[in-house]
């Protein structure tokens, strides 16, 4: 077996939007390697067709497809979290098999793993290997700190705000509930657990985020990891640039937008996985209404069938839905002038991006305590009342962005936090060190 070769395991967990950035990544190391490097890409079947079906292949990357945990049954197929602990349970062996089979196949060694942080397993396998292990963290900064300080929340409830970078405000149900489940023992707990404590072997901890992001809590992680790589926001280091061609806009959105003025338009996305429930819909449609605010509402099919009768002909001069929206074209147009979002993390990062400010309704993982981070740390937003739409507090939230000074400020703090986002990926700039960095640790 050839060890002169370079051979990079990449191993996706693959729920949720987590597959796709491991993806990402590796489309932008390849073209910095040797061209003979072999990228082995693990992941279940249902994933892989999933994301590689939205974008294209880099030619030396093989996919392989690893086992889900699901065991043939009758029609029934599981889904959301019963799916996801299936899988667990599947790990590490079902990673195990398939790799052994693409380094026969391949007849190269791995020279290095890199993984999904949440498989936290393969620090046991580089150690087996004896090659390093890059670990890739898909959220924010903040959300991995309080991983790492599991214990110092479940022990002591009232400690939040002596985590650094973490301000006062910071409340125990913004915590992810793995955090402060009731026990640490069930399958998705126990394996962010192992992660928080096998982190630490970690040669490097990469994350789609930029160091001026949150500096405390960076400061903070790198006493406790071995390497932190801020290499954000990718979206920013995309070599592909925003393209406004209104000629290939098939939704429609860009021409419409055109059409608006200047930071007047609401934009309301709510990301791939999160459906919001039939009374909220209803509520933030009779709020947009009744404002007759300019609005642009990625709503899928089932969605649309909630609508208050008739909404679609009463707001048609001055709202657009679509089932799918390009999203960071929409962000980047100057007409935006207010995100609605669940708050995951690569739609918090985006917004920052474009300097667009933030309307919060968070649902589940890290969504809660990245909206508590954009109202009360970085100050780029606000939470819905209540955490769930109603009518008065949708239409208060809009005020705030319309008509009154705090909307001012917030547009004032988010463009300040994209000025440093596009300084972190210039040449010289701090996530372009560390992608160099990482580079290096690769090869």
């Amino acid at each position: 077996m050839s060890t002169s070769q370079l051979h990079i395991a990449l191993l996706a967990f693959p729920f949720g939007s987590h597959a796709t950035p491991l993806l990402s990544l590796v489309q932008k190391l390849s073209p910095f390697l040797p061209s003979n490097t072999l990228f082995s890409f693990f992941n279940t079947s249902q994933s892989n067709t999933s994301i590689f079906s939205k974008s294209s292949k880099p030619q030396n990357i093989k996919i392989y497809n690893v086992w889900d945990g699901i065991i043939e049954t009758n029609g029934t197929t599981p889904i959301g979290r019963e799916a996801i602990e299936l899988f667990i349970k599947a790990t590490p062996s079902n990673f195990e098999k398939v790799m052994k089979e693409a380094e026969e196949e391949s007849g190269v060694k791995f020279s290095c793993i890199l993984s999904d942080a949440f498989l936290w397993f393969s620090s046991k396998l580089a150690e087996k290997m004896n090659v390093p292990w890059i670990a890739l963290w898909t959220a924010g900064s903040g959300s991995l700190s309080v991983h790492l300080y599991t214990d110092l929340i479940r022990s002591n409830k009232e400690t939040l705000s002596t985590i650094p970078g973490f301000s006062s405000t910071l409340r125990i149900s913004d915590m992810p509930p793995e955090v402060v489940a009731e026990n640490l023992e069930g399958p998705m707990p126990s394996m962010l657990y192992n992660m928080a404590l096998n982190l630490h072997k970690a040669t490097a901890v990469v994350l789609n985020s930029f160091e001026e992001l949150d500096p405390v809590i960076n400061n903070d992680l790198e006493s406790k990891l071995r390497k932190v790589l801020n290499i954000g926001p990718l979206v920013l280091q995309s070599s592909k640039k925003i393209d406004l061609d209104v000629n290939s806009d098939e939704s429609g959105c860009i021409f419409w937008l055109e059409k608006q003025k200047e930071k007047s338009v609401v934009y309301l996305s709510f990301g791939t996985v999160t459906t919001l429930p039939p009374n909220e819909i209803v509520a933030v449609a009779e709020a947009l209404e009744a404002k007759r605010v300019p609005f642009l509402w990625s709503l899928r099919e089932n969605g649309v069938k909630i609508l208050p009768k008739g909404f679609l002909e009463r707001t048609k001069e001055f709202g657009k839905i679509v089932s799918w929206a390009p999203q960071l074209e929409i962000l980047a147009h100057c007409s935006v002038g207010v995100f609605v979002t669940h708050c995951g993390w690569n739609s918090i990062l985006e917004g920052i991006s474009y300097g667009v400010p933030m309307i919060c309704r968070p649902f589940f993982g890290d969504q809660k305590l990245n909206s508590r981070m954009v109202e009360s740390v970085w100050q780029i937003g606000l939470q819905i009342d209540g955490g769930s739409f109603a009518k008065s507090g949708t239409m208060s939230a809009l005020d705030t962005f319309f008509n009154e000074d705090k909307g001012k400020v917030l547009r004032q703090n988010v463009e300040g936090l994209k000025e440093r986002a596009l300084e972190a990926v210039k040449s010289d700039g701090s996530s372009t060190k560390n992608f160099k960095n990482l580079m290096e640790l690769v090869k």
